[in-house]
């Protein structure tokens, strides 16, 4: 396959900078494999800890570009025509960079809607498929929805070419020693980095007096424990990390006993960890984040005691959340290490888009 592409990446930032880790993964994975990339953020504020050396400028072959930019007539003409647009989760390429697409490029780019990640039967279904333009400047172009996913139909998962080295490489109990030097030597390590689940105030009392260790990552997740121990006379044992890099995420999820992760990209970087995870899914008002739930614990061919524990931590039953003890665990381990196993088998997402951005560059 023909390599050195250039890609136009947009990603916009809602609220939790899931997307922007998606879109920085993607892009520092196209370089890696010998393409330029031009990343179109609205925001890049998380990169100066999600990416330390990009917030400096020092990651050769990714532009970092600000939104704004893309609708500005200076900057756009002194820019190179790229061979592939990426939309990602759902945002729209400013009119103004289309329209200059459509009024100085000889033929259309490969124009791509890189989707948000489902186990539901629909994405294989979807995957692949043309969406023609049918007003604006592009009118009679066709972009190709592109959709992650956990199946051999779909277009895969985000993972790295050097992932399974590192692991291999990765000192465990001195990441252990040195950020949880009081560990008991029974306890669990956890790790939280959650929304604002309603069971949270049970998994505290749960863990109380005994000698696990909770990490609580920062943001939501530091203001949701410590509301969830207002008042309480007796707290379990915990700590607060620090904002760190993606590689730093990984390192912590490698590190522990049970991984609590939410949204996308850090469910992702839990299944590639190997340990048992609890996942939070993004909350929608209108309860469809339920039947994604259950499409991925039908995939990830979860017991019911990981099913009845993921459904009250994600408020879709009520109950008494369920205590892990380390039967329970294992076998919660055993189903995550089997979906890695398959997951492992199967082409990453990065290498699926590249063949099928340079199928559609070939065709246009």
């Amino acid at each position: 396959m023909q390599s050195g592409l250039l890609w136009d990446i947009f990603c916009t930032v809602i609220d939790n900078h899931g997307d922007l880790g998606v879109c920085w993964r993607l892009s520092r994975q196209l370089r890696d494999a010998g393409h330029r990339v031009r990343l179109w953020v609205d925001d890049a504020s998380a990169l100066s800890w999600m990416a330390p050396a990009a917030a400096r400028g020092q990651e050769p072959g990714i532009d970092i570009r600000a939104w704004a930019q893309a609708s500005e007539a200076s900057v756009l003409s002194t820019l190179p025509p790229a061979h592939v647009w990426i939309e990602a989760f759902a945002c729209e390429i400013p009119e103004a960079f289309v329209a200059r697409g459509v009024a100085s490029r000889e033929r259309p780019p490969a124009w791509i809607n890189l989707e948000y990640l489902s186990a539901e039967d629909w994405v294989a279904r979807m995957h692949g498929l043309p969406s023609p333009v049918m007003s604006g400047p592009a009118k009679g172009w066709t972009k190709h929805f592109f959709y992650p996913g956990f199946t051999p139909d779909t277009g895969g998962l985000l993972r790295e070419s050097d992932l399974l080295a590192r692991q291999q490489a990765f000192d465990r109990a001195a990441w252990r020693t040195a950020h949880v030097p009081k560990l008991q030597p029974d306890g669990r390590l956890i790790s939280l980095f959650c929304y604002e689940p309603a069971a949270l105030p049970q998994l505290v009392s749960q863990l109380t007096g005994t000698p696990d260790h909770l990490l609580v990552t920062p943001g939501r997740p530091l203001a949701a424990a410590q509301q969830a121990m207002i008042g309480l006379t007796q707290q379990p044992r915990w700590s607060a990390l620090p904002l760190t890099d993606q590689n730093g995420f990984d390192e912590m999820l490698w590190a522990c006993d049970l991984n609590f992760v939410r949204g996308e990209d850090s469910l992702v970087r839990a299944l590639w960890a190997d340990q048992p995870l609890v996942w939070h899914i993004y909350p929608q008002d209108d309860n469809a984040h339920h039947a994604k739930l259950q499409a991925f614990l039908d995939w990830l061919q979860a017991p019911e005691s990981l099913r009845r524990f993921h459904r009250v931590w994600n408020g879709v039953e009520p109950g008494p959340l369920p205590a892990p003890g380390q039967d329970t665990l294992a076998q919660w381990a055993g189903c995550t290490r089997a979906a890695r196993l398959r997951l492992l088998a199967q082409d990453d997402l990065c290498k699926q888009l590249q063949v099928f951005a340079q199928d559609l560059v070939g065709r246009s």
